[in-house]
């Protein structure tokens, strides 16, 4: 077994049980692409089996802190099952589920979602790409499935040396598939949809909002950044419950034209639109910050706003320059949210904190001179979920804002 020997100090974090070791952290020791290697502290001392990428900055990723631990076939089946049990534990209100969330599950740099009855899998770093067709496998007999579509085509991967890999690893089957999420129906492209095909984090925040739709009873609703419309459906899935639905208006921007296509398509899908619905439905391919902008010269408010941009600070080093981008979107969404409006503004950047973002927004507060209440914060449903020991797995952060009365 190849070893790996860190640097005085370097060891702590790995004692801690956090999964990196980054390559400013290694005195000696290599290895070939998804390896196992043995980690050692300077003086000799195990910490961890891990897989090794000789061209990541972040150059081995622990399998286990268990010194007497194989790390084989038996293994990854062993920890394939347990991810998928554990997606038990909590209340998932969908047939559309991440069973794997990659270091938090064990599994460094893999990704698999479940969409009914077929698996969408990322093999985002050299060691699960090594191990391949085991997990494969393994995720087939956990779930008893027949179905797995690979996308790994994510820009992590170019990080790892790899290559981008699409299609069907074990079995085949439709790319377009529809899911149940709370009370309405969503429809997806594995093949050619963001991620694996669709953001199952955002799934409790769009039931959130539709209950301050049901709650609010909201007639002017923004969603920006829309993708395929998940939020506008969840609002008048609230407005329905509440018996609002007449008279409401719905504005989904989004600058990608076969998105908001599917976004027409879930309206329909879930029985809102058309003909004498009583509801006023407006698709925009445009640029965001250009469509708040009119939006302001017009005069035109709205009593509900989501900002739900894509990763701005993929790193922390891209931190700076998206706090410009997040306090600006902001800036002019909270000119034109009504007094008593509600706000939910969102980062997937990992490069940006949680603290981080509530001082964007209160900084894009102040500029636009409104005021307003942090009704509630929001996060990844929990079949995303942040371990104690890895912090870094928080990526998306939400807030609920409230504007104050005038």
């Amino acid at each position: 077994m190849k070893t790996l020997r860190l640097k005085p100090g370097k060891e702590r974090s790995m004692q801690r049980r956090h999964p990196w070791v980054f390559e400013s952290a290694i005195a000696r020791g290599g290895a070939d692409s998804g390896e196992t290697v043995r980690v050692e502290s300077h003086d000799g001392a195990f910490l961890a089996w891990a897989a090794f990428s000789p061209i990541s900055k972040i150059r081995a990723r622990a399998w286990s802190f268990v010194e007497t631990q194989r790390i084989d076939a038996a293994f990854f089946e062993a920890v394939c099952a347990r991810a998928v049990a554990a997606r038990g534990l909590f209340d998932l209100q969908s047939d559309g589920v991440r069973l794997v969330h990659g270091e938090a599950d064990g599994l460094p740099g893999l990704i698999v979602d479940r969409y009914g009855d077929t698996l969408v899998a990322q093999f985002l770093s050299a060691g699960v790409e090594r191990w391949k067709d085991v997990l494969a496998d393994a995720l087939l007999k956990a779930t008893g499935l027949t179905k797995l579509y690979e996308r790994s085509d994510a820009s992590g991967r170019e990080r790892e040396g790899l290559k981008p890999v699409t299609g069907w690893l074990r079995g085949e089957g439709p790319s377009d598939i529809t899911i149940r999420e709370h009370d309405w129906k969503l429809s997806l492209d594995i093949a050619t949809g963001h991620k694996t095909g669709f953001y199952l984090d955002q799934r409790d925040s769009r039931q959130r909002f539709a209950e301050l739709a049901k709650h609010r009873r909201f007639r002017r609703v923004l969603n920006c950044f829309c993708y395929t419309g998940g939020f506008t459906v969840a609002a008048l899935a609230g407005l329905k419950a509440a018996g609002a639905l007449e008279g409401s208006e719905m504005v989904s921007v989004d600058s990608s034209l076969p998105a908001l296509d599917r976004a027409r398509a879930h309206l329909a899908l879930n029985g809102f639109g058309g003909e004498g619905s009583g509801v006023k439905t407006e698709f925009l391919d445009a640029n965001v910050n250009t469509v708040l902008r009119e939006f302001i010269d017009q005069g035109r408010t709205f009593d509900a706003i989501v900002l739900d941009p894509p990763k701005f600070a993929p790193t922390v080093a891209h931190a700076e320059r998206a706090a410009r981008a997040y306090k600006d979107i902001n800036r002019l969404a909270l000119k034109i949210l009504e007094p008593g409006g509600v706000l939910l503004t969102f980062s997937c950047s990992g490069g940006i904190s949680a603290d981080l973002f509530h001082k964007i927004v209160a900084s894009a507060g102040l500029d636009a001179n409104v005021d307003g209440y942090i009704a509630e914060r929001l996060g990844a449903a929990p079949d995303h979920p942040m371990t104690i020991e890895f912090p870094e797995g928080e990526y998306l952060k939400g807030l609920v804002v409230v504007r104050k009365p005038a």
